[in-house]
């Protein structure tokens, strides 16, 4: 017997593993069989007085946290809004993003939140499939058209309200009361990045969140007292949601954030604020370590670097080491549902321990038949455990291409499992340049460029040609300095000195200043394969 969860405007949401499993993980420990706000709100008993977020306004304690949450929850609930809808949450990182995210869970709903930003076709299209029936925005200029929402009655917003957005800011009419709520019911949708094509949503419990999700987090503090965690990713996405979930609901730590990502504002809460772990992806991490010193710099209190979102290469994880002089543990991780600390840096560096942790996931490593691969071959990554989600929404194609039929999420990774049960991520299955019928891996050809001393960034992409198909472009920002690399002395590094084939040489170079950012603050590459289409055209 399998959970399901319909939402009052009609979108189900199926539990893919077998709730056998899922109790196995709650009789375990692996998850708390509690949902997030009653895990909030013990928080809140035990240490009111305790800082749970710092932003641009300052810091804020549990108890005045408590009461955002609690007033936005009752304003919820007075439009009608129960444990039976989706309500999308589209807030800058700060306050106002955590007391809304956790209201939506105090009312038993399911959170829906996406990154601010310019344009209005993904927003529209989330909302469309989710049938989300409220949306909570930071700023009423972000609101989209009704026109292909029928399904949304009501928009919120803090502040004064503007045309069809009401304030959350009114006085509510009665105070909130919450009531328990069932751990294995979906409590957020994750958003992806949408790296393949239209962002996937991928449903979330309670129990997933606060166990899973939260046990990964949890095995990066080895130090005594609450994690401080400074989470430099928007809070909306997949990475973000070791924020407000993981970081406040289920350890009860503090939060820091910035409503944008700035390296030198990052690098002075680092220093003022003394947070115990750094979250980003590696883009992030590296502009920060390139920044001048900060005055009286300190890194007293911080116990590691997390990178995840991307592939790390050795030379940022070097620079952030000499930085900060803390280890930096890379987290393999996706909105599909798989988190591991990699063989690379795991979380002990020095040994490079990186073994799948089951009361976070198990990891596999499959063919393309399903039957497992001896260790030491590449294959798919896939992942099972107390972390999983329970299905995609509104799209039963991906369930039926990414789960199996006993809940085993297909990641679209190439990794392997070594000797030791270490995993070690090889790229993504689909993110290939074929050039003449020979596939090259950009993640491979990005590892060993990354060592060139001249390069500070690199992406790899596939320009169209009307020869091969495809040819490899190596788009670089050049460490400051230095004199800028021509792509003769690049592929001399990598055929010299790497020791890479010559059929993966790049043929085409683009040099650029700064490194296209998306929402979630990884490079974007589907810009870069733009601008080296057009770039590149030119001198062919």
């Amino acid at each position: 017997m399998r959970a399901r969860w319909t939402s009052n405007a009609g979108v189900e949401i199926r539990d893919l593993v077998p709730a056998r499993a899922r109790r196995a993980w709650v009789a375990r420990g692996h998850c708390p069989d509690r949902d997030l706000y009653t895990l909030f709100s013990a928080h809140v008993r035990r240490h009111p007085g305790r800082t749970a977020v710092i932003d641009s306004a300052g810091a804020l304690d549990y108890a005045g946290l408590d009461a955002r949450v609690r007033h936005i929850a009752a304003r919820l609930a007075e439009h009608g809004l129960d444990e039976r809808d989706i309500v999308a949450v589209r807030v800058p990182n700060g306050r106002d993003a955590v007391a809304a995210e956790l209201a939506v869970a105090a009312l038993g709903a399911v959170a829906l939140p996406y990154p601010p930003g310019h344009g209005s076709r993904g927003p529209v299209s989330l909302l469309a499939r989710a049938r989300a029936r409220a949306v909570i925005l930071g700023d009423p200029s972000d609101a989209v058209s009704h026109a292909h929402l029928p399904h949304l009655e009501a928009v919120f917003t803090f502040g004064e309200g503007q045309g069809a957005a009401q304030s959350l800011a009114a006085p509510a009419r009665r105070p909130f009361v919450p009531r328990p709520v069932d751990p294995e019911a979906p409590a957020r949708i994750l958003v992806s990045s949408g790296s393949e094509a239209e962002p996937k949503m991928v449903a979330y419990s309670h129990n997933a969140l606060a166990g899973g999700r939260a046990g990964y987090v949890r095995a990066l503090h080895d130090g005594d007292g609450p994690m401080r965690n400074l989470v430099l990713v928007p809070l909306a996405s997949s990475f973000g949601s070791c924020g407000t979930s993981v970081t406040l609901a289920a350890l009860g730590g503090t939060l820091l954030v910035q409503e944008s990502f700035d390296p030198a504002a990052a690098l002075r809460m680092i220093v003022e604020h003394r947070p115990t772990h750094v979250f980003g992806v590696p883009t992030m991490l590296h502009r920060i370590a390139e920044q001048p010193p900060a005055h009286r710099e300190d890194f007293t209190g911080l116990r590691a670097v997390v990178s995840s979102g991307a592939a790390l290469p050795d030379a940022i994880a070097e620079a952030c080491r000499d930085r900060f002089g803390r280890p930096v543990i890379t987290v393999y991780g996706s909105a599909d549902g798989a988190n591991c600390h990699t063989a690379a840096t795991g979380l002990h560096p020095e040994t490079g321990t990186g073994l799948p942790d089951p009361a976070v996931a198990r990891i596999r490593v499959i063919e393309d038949t399903g039957a497992l691969v001896p260790a030491g071959q590449p294959g798919e990554i896939c992942a099972r455990g107390p972390m999983t989600p329970l299905c995609y929404v509104a799209d039963p194609g991906l369930d039926a291409r990414y789960r199996t039929s006993t809940g085993w999420v297909r990641t679209g990774d190439r990794g392997l499992l070594d000797e030791h049960g270490r995993l070690h991520v090889l790229g993504r299955i689909k993110q290939i340049v074929v050039r003449g019928g020979y596939n090259i891996s950009p993640a491979e050809v990005e590892r060993e460029l990354s060592a060139h001393t001249a390069v500070a960034e690199v992406a790899c992409v596939g320009v169209p040609d009307p020869e091969l198909g495809e040819r490899l472009c190596a788009c670089v920002r050049q460490k400051p300095g230095v004199p800028p690399p021509d792509l003769r002395d690049l592929t001399a590094f990598l055929e010299s000195q790497r020791g890479l084939e010559r059929r993966k040489l790049p043929e085409l170079l683009l040099r650029v200043r700064e490194m296209p950012l998306g929402p979630t603050g990884k490079i974007c590459r589907r810009t870069l394969a733009l601008l080296a289409a057009r770039e590149t055209s030119d001198s062919r």
